[in-house]
């Protein structure tokens, strides 16, 4: 008889935005993300700017849950919830976003596989992504840097960025 192996559960954090229908969906996200991470808690959303294209403001935010799903399952639920919202896989990068879900930090692994690399690359470059982060999870720190993301956003150089507190609240969902 072999041992089975140990289930290794994982410290999670997500992106979440949208800009079509922002309030409906970020709503909708919060809740699979609930129903399919019991633990998901969730920063406040702030709208910015779109980046990258002329568009629609985004609603933006953080999810954090622990999970035993590998990166690849993970993923793969990820997508599942962002085509529940209105996602389609074939969207342009650089567009409109019915739902957004994009994988930053995963424990605290660190390298890359099909279609993600971790930690995501542009987490301490964009704001709607490290602020919300910071947020809920300032003590954590990067894999990488070994800095806290409390410590990161403090000396992140906003400029003429800004984020700009929204509803809806996700952690009502």
């Amino acid at each position: 008889m072999s041992a089975m192996a140990p289930v290794v559960v994982a410290p999670v954090f997500v992106a979440i935005g949208s800009n079509i229908d922002p309030g409906t969906r970020m709503l909708a996200a919060a809740r699979l993300l609930k129903a399919n991470f019991p633990d998901a808690r969730f920063s406040a959303c702030y709208r910015n700017t779109a980046f990258g294209f002329d568009g629609a403001d985004f609603v933006n935010a953080v999810a954090g849950f622990s999970t035993a799903l590998s990166v690849p399952e993970l993923l793969q639920a990820l997508h599942a919830i962002e085509a529940q919202c209105g996602r389609g896989r074939e969207d342009p990068k650089w567009g409109p976003r019915a739902m957004d879900l994009d994988l930053l930090l995963y424990g605290d692994q660190i390298g890359a596989g099909p279609g993600y690399e971790l930690p995501r690359p542009d987490l301490v470059r964009r704001i709607y992504m490290l602020g919300p982060l910071a947020e809920l999870a300032p003590q954590l720190r990067h894999p990488v840097s070994g800095q806290t993301f409390g410590a990161l956003w403090a000396g992140f150089a906003r400029g003429c960025q800004a984020l700009t507190a929204t509803p809806p609240d996700l952690n009502a969902a």
